[in-house]
């Protein structure tokens, strides 16, 4: 142990516990690597082990159950000093929920070390079988024994390219096993096998660690391969996408006084979500800072689309609405996603096809047909009538964004101004 790594000598296992043994040797290895603790980051997993966190003067970051591993992916990702060392804890447990991502991190071979707290069981939570789960090993879930055959972690890992896999027993000082694996370049996985106090030697009496080992199947060793650890050359880097964004430059005014947020909505395959859009680029271009979220059924084709806009002479801070301040509805699919909000208005205008009948609300109600010209174009008629309605917009800013998109031939943009001019 060194105190450099750890802030305590109490550490916040149960008595006899393996994880115990791990934390101080992996420590330990540090140290003999001459490694400073800020030169370290440990991620650890949901799980006893992860509970070491408070008790380290390194980088740490805990993560949910199974997403360790792809933490310390994402940190080696972004790593570029070779002098910090990413070391990634999990159990038994964790491994099973997450063990793509460690494959996934052997594949790429990344620079990190896994050391999995393998005691056979999910012992958190109650010591439940894990995938890792020995046959014949009893659990609170398993009474009489596993009857499936675990996982074997380190052939797996090794077939899916780590340049290390090694499996050991935690018993006395693993400190130079831990410290060889550490200093290994690529991705380095290192299962020790270890047994819960509080419900492994409890539901497996005079069961000792080497004949547990021994019987499971998965020999002690380690398995390498000749490979060059990741480097972020070998996959093309992407410059900031939001600097490849077009500066939209104002073209039109608009007379927004304050802040509106607006909710849109009709029937799936309407239109509502090009409709939406419109009013959206068509107040970007008249000076607007603008927000927009769609929301639709997983069935996509069917059922209610609505769109939710914020419009505002300012940045916006957040996007979300509970009571719009205006809704344009324009199907009874729409109106019955969207009637408690609407009913919620206190003031506010409600723009509402003059088929549907508007529910009770203390917003100002406009009715009009907009289905007169098909289904099909009824949402994207009601953005120009909202325009002309409120004058937040413009009707000829919206047809300029149509002619910026392309889309004046695949619209009835003849039969939306004949309409319009009778409004």
């Amino acid at each position: 142990m060194t105190t450099a790594f750890l802030n305590t000598d109490a550490l916040p296992y149960c008595k006899g516990c393996g994880h115990d043994l791990i934390a101080r040797h992996t420590t330990k290895a540090l140290d003999k690597l001459n490694y400073d603790p800020l030169d370290v980051i440990m991620v650890t997993d949901i799980g006893c082990h992860g509970i070491i966190d408070k008790c380290l003067n390194t980088h740490t970051v805990h993560g949910l159950h199974g997403r360790s591993v792809a933490l310390g992916a994402g940190i080696s990702f972004g790593n570029m000093d070779p002098n910090k060392k990413i070391v990634v804890f999990i159990g038994d447990g964790g491994t099973t929920i997450g063990l793509q991502h460690i494959l996934e991190a052997a594949r790429l071979n990344l620079n990190m070390t896994v050391v999995v707290h393998n005691n056979y069981l999910y012992g958190m939570t109650g010591g439940q079988s894990s995938g890792l789960t020995p046959q014949g090993f009893n659990t609170t879930t398993s009474a009489e024994g596993n009857p499936f055959s675990g996982y074997d972690l380190c052939a797996l890992t090794h077939a899916a390219g780590a340049a290390y896999t090694g499996r050991i027993m935690g018993i006395g000082d693993i400190s130079d096993k831990l410290a060889e694996v550490f200093a290994l370049k690529g991705f380095s996985l290192i299962e020790v096998l270890e047994i819960c106090p509080s419900y492994g030697v409890k539901l497996n009496p005079r069961r000792k660690l080497q004949e547990i080992v021994e019987k499971s199947g998965k020999p002690l060793g380690d398995w390498t391969q000749e490979r060059e650890p990741f480097e972020a050359h070998q996959g093309k880097k992407t410059d900031d996408l939001l600097s490849r964004l077009p500066i939209v430059k104002k073209a039109f005014n608009s007379y927004l006084k304050k802040p509106l947020s607006l909710v849109v909505s009709g029937s799936a395959g309407e239109g509502v979500q090009l409709a939406a859009g419109l009013i959206s680029k068509a107040a970007l271009i008249s000076g607007l800072h603008v927000t927009q979220k769609g929301s639709y059924p997983v069935t996509v084709g069917v059922g209610f689309s609505t769109a939710e806009i914020n419009l505002s002479n300012e940045h916006i801070r957040f996007h979300g609405i509970n009571v719009p301040d205006m809704a344009i509805i324009t199907s009874a699919d729409g109106l019955a996603h969207n009637r408690k909000k609407i009913e919620a208005m206190k003031e506010g205008m409600l723009i509402i096809d003059s088929s549907l009948t508007a529910p009770q609300t203390e917003a100002e109600v406009i009715q009009h047909d907009f289905r007169a010209l098909g289904a099909r174009n009824a949402a994207i008629f009601s953005v120009f009538f909202f325009a002309l309605k409120t004058g937040i917009i413009s009707t000829e800013a919206i047809f300029k964004v149509i002619e910026n998109e392309g889309k004046t031939e695949k619209l009835p943009l003849a039969k939306i101004k004949e309409a319009l001019s009778v409004i």
